[in-house]
């Protein structure tokens, strides 16, 4: 799909398909019963060791030093099995970048230096917000010895599992946020409980709490929504990535309950209306995956317009999920809002990923300004 024909990219698109069908698929629906059930540790450590988490990071610094391209073959396969790990992975990778961005880049290389397990390794991040539309309501003050941070950081993804938080602030009395590096163990730092979700269940959020505790200041003060903003120009086409596997899994689910499900006498593919139906998802799937290979195409090669790729394709993908996923619960009937099925997870799974890097109406109304603003059409006015 987007591998193409470049040999390491198909060594991660074998190993990453691999692996989600063997880890992945046969406990779906136990590991989406998380927090009220078990965690999946032990698939979380074979991701880590698998390297699915060091992908975009450079070489230098402990990384593999790939680009989004190698980032978005891991998550759609991924997610075409069960999405939540997709979630971590995307969660970790997006703070990550954030890092990168800001320059801090020798912060990133000692957590990585020092990390002997995948929780140390790990940055909780709340990436389902953008502070520039809510701004944060924790706090920071700078002391003699650095900095500070009081209030609520909320919806931090990966909260309860890593051990280090990379979380937006504000100066009273200032515009503009910063971001900040804190270590979850510390003094002042309180972890609520996981917080139950309408999808990616085993994609753990909570909420911290931080009382006069340490932190330290990533990049410049003042400077976040700058940061935050690059890391979504690269990783919008990740999370479209995302909803491409979920669509892909749809798909299948739907197609072979379809050639095993009779109805009047024949299977139900057999039927005019399911061939409509299935023909719309196929149509839907094909699409979105071209477009998910163009943007990481224009994003790894940085050519021009590449951010509007990305973006684009990150808007487009997310409603096409949503779309599809509908109908993938429409070919299996009523069995198809049953939990023993994956269907319902992919529908719960596919609405909660709209919410990436933001609010999917605020991301829209930012893309079509930016679009108003640096489109084609402006080179064309007198």
């Amino acid at each position: 799909m987007i591998a193409g024909t470049d040999k390491e990219l198909k060594l991660l698109d074998k190993a990453s398909a691999e692996f989600a069908r063997k880890e992945l698929a046969p406990n779906r629906e136990e590991n989406d019963r998380f927090p009220f059930a078990p965690f999946f540790t032990q698939v979380l450590e074979k991701a880590y060791l698998l390297d699915f988490f060091h992908v975009t990071l450079p070489e230098p610094f402990g990384g593999i030093g790939q680009g989004v391209t190698a980032l978005s073959v891991i998550l759609y396969n991924i997610c075409r099995e069960d999405s939540s790990l997709g979630g971590i992975v995307f969660t970790h990778t997006a703070a990550q970048e954030v890092l990168l961005a800001a320059g801090a880049q020798t912060r990133m290389g000692r957590i990585t230096e020092t990390a002997k397990t995948v929780n140390e390794f790990l940055l909780a991040f709340p990436v389902f917000n953008n502070p520039s539309d809510v701004a944060p309501t924790a706090v920071y003050e700078k002391t003699d010895t650095g900095y500070t941070l009081s209030g609520t950081v909320d919806y931090a993804v990966l909260g309860s599992i890593a051990a280090h938080a990379l979380v937006p602030a504000r100066q009273e009395g200032t515009d503009g946020f910063s971001f900040f590096l804190i270590d979850l163990a510390a003094k002042g730092v309180r972890i609520s409980d996981p917080i139950h979700s309408l999808g990616l269940h085993a994609c753990p959020a909570t909420d911290i709490r931080l009382e006069n505790a340490k932190a330290a200041l990533v990049g410049e003060e003042t400077q976040g929504q700058t940061y935050f903003e690059k890391m979504a120009d690269r990783m919008s086409v990740a999370g479209a990535a995302m909803s491409a596997g979920i669509m892909q899994g749809a798909f299948d689910e739907a197609l072979n309950y379809s050639r095993k499900r009779f109805q009047g006498g024949r299977e139900i593919i057999r039927w005019s209306e399911m061939q409509m139906i299935l023909a719309d998802m196929a149509l839907k799937v094909q699409n979105t995956k071209m477009t998910v290979s163009r943007a990481c195409q224009a994003v790894d090669t940085g050519e021009n317009g590449w951010r509007q790729c990305s973006r684009a394709a990150g808007l487009c993908a997310a409603q096409a999920a949503s779309d599809l996923t509908t109908w993938g619960i429409q070919v299996l009937g009523g069995v198809g809002y049953m939990k023993d099925f994956g269907q319902e997870k992919r529908f719960r799974d596919a609405k909660h990923i709209q919410t990436l890097l933001g609010m999917l109406p605020m991301r829209k109304l930012k893309f079509f300004k930016n679009f108003l603003k640096n489109g084609p059409h402006t080179k064309n006015r007198n």
